[in-house]
């Protein structure tokens, strides 16, 4: 594809698409006659995207930033409800923001009835300032702080997910298109799996490359239809979340094709693997070098002092690693899914990993995320994290050996609640996120919590309704 992929890595992640980068999107629109609409999106808090759909004649008033749509749908609940008291909405009158084209590709979605495409928006305001309540513009902020320095990361992710039977009411096993049965038992790192299912992962390799997203390899995971897909490391955080988001988005719309559904859910089986976003990641300084590389295993002081920063704002932090309901049921012990703030060198069995290796190659794995927490919010709390230790040069200890979780290490919030709790009064958060981002979230989660506990499920009812 010929078009501008995104901002480019070194550069102000503020900076607005050139006149000949919205030429060369449009011109790109005009090279593929059949796309009949398009989708003008933002990501929300949650990581949905909020939008409209436009006729393509349309295209340029949102490339060129004359598209506008309320600050609020940044800080919608996962319901799509306004949150009450939110003072964008009650005070201000629901104003409207302006749309700004994130210089991203506009994106062709294959798997919908007609022919349509993605092009992706964040928010400013009048003046042309970024919106704080903005995650995506949260991300960037982290990025300009990091250009300040003269280092850029070096960042990847790992995605896992279900592929479910779309017609039960609770997730199943899918139906193999190679034995014509549901399947029902666990395959980690299945060939015969992967095999099954090739023309769905065909598809999805297909719309990533539309996408010019950097798809590498795909494992049969640990639970049953569940798979992993690693994208190559790039020198761009921005595009590494869109990334994530648009990925998300396109395996639920090929899995739909394919007569499948998808999910990213945490823990969509109480009794099977969670899913992840582990995220890698590296720094380059302005000649290039790897700084976390001081040619041994161990890694560099400024790599030991980076994961003393991820382990300082990890309870802050784990209401963005998990911000759902469902994500605590992942956080349990003897789940490969972290409890405790530890580190330490090639153990899966711990928050943050320093893989092995080449040391050129030398570089942080942070393994606390669900794949259900928005790219946008985890690459910048895991690298703003990363930055407050640098800066501050925190000695994370000592690195640990085998299950963390046995050892007298500070542990993660429990629960949602508790999570909002260190989130809100975190001190590393408030030195991160804008004010505006930091009380929309919260005030979204506890929004969430509460009409969470107002439902009552049906095993609460078959338990205790004639019991008690």
């Amino acid at each position: 594809m010929d078009q501008i992929r995104t901002l480019g890595a070194g550069q102000p992640a503020t900076r607005r698409p050139s006149d000949e980068q919205i030429a060369a999107a449009i011109a790109w629109l005009e090279a593929h006659p059949e796309i009949e609409s398009l989708r003008a999106a933002i990501c929300d808090l949650n990581g949905v995207l909020r939008g409209k759909r436009i006729t393509v004649d349309q295209a340029r008033k949102a490339l060129e930033g004359k598209m506008r749509m309320p600050y609020s749908l940044v800080g919608l609940d996962i319901w799509g409800e306004d949150i009450v008291g939110n003072p964008q909405v009650y005070e201000r009158g629901d104003t409207d923001g302006v749309c700004e084209w994130t210089g991203r590709s506009i994106l062709p979605m294959r798997w919908t009835s007609r022919p349509t495409a993605l092009a992706p928006l964040w928010l400013a305001g009048e003046s042309g300032a970024p919106h704080a309540g903005d995650p995506r513009r949260a991300l960037a902020a982290i990025l300009d702080r990091y250009d300040a320095l003269g280092l850029v990361p070096v960042v990847a992710t790992e995605l896992e997910f279900y592929l479910v039977d779309p017609t039960t009411d609770r997730p199943a096993g899918p139906i193999s298109p190679a034995t014509g049965k549901r399947l029902g038992s666990d395959s980690a790192l299945s060939i015969d799996e992967i095999d099954a299912f090739e023309a769905f992962i065909h598809d999805v390799y297909k719309a990533s490359e539309e996408h010019s997203i950097p798809v590498d390899s795909t494992i049969a995971e640990n639970g049953v239809g569940q798979f992993e897909i690693n994208f190559n490391h790039h020198p761009d955080a921005l595009r590494a979340a869109d990334d994530a988001l648009f990925f998300k988005r396109i395996v639920r719309g090929v899995a739909r094709k394919h007569g499948f559904a998808a999910t990213f859910m945490a823990k969509p089986y109480g009794d099977r693997a969670g899913n992840g976003l582990h995220t890698h990641f590296s720094l380059l300084d302005q000649e290039g070098n790897n700084v976390f590389d001081n040619g041994g295993d161990e890694g560099s002081d400024m790599m030991r002092h980076a994961v003393g920063g991820l382990l300082a704002a990890m309870a802050q932090s784990t209401l963005i690693f998990a911000p759902h309901y469902n994500s605590y049921r992942r956080l349990r012990p003897n789940s490969y899914a972290p409890t405790v703030a530890a580190w330490g060198y090639e153990n899966r069995m711990i928050a943050v990993r320093i893989p092995g290796g080449s040391s050129k190659a030398r570089r942080i794995e942070h393994r606390v995320s669900g794949a259900d927490a928005n790219p946008y919010l985890a690459l910048a709390a895991i690298l703003g994290a990363a930055l407050i230790g640098i800066e501050r040069q925190i000695d994370p200890g000592d690195p640990v050996e085998g299950d963390a979780a046995r050892r007298e290490l500070p542990s993660l919030p429990v629960d949602w609640t508790s999570s909002i709790d260190a989130f809100e009064n975190g001190s590393i958060m408030a030195d991160l996120f804008d004010p505006v981002l930091c009380n929309a979230l919260v005030s979204c989660k506890r929004q969430e919590v509460n009409t969470f506990l107002d439902q009552v499920s049906d095993f609460e009812i078959e338990t205790y309704l004639e019991i008690v």
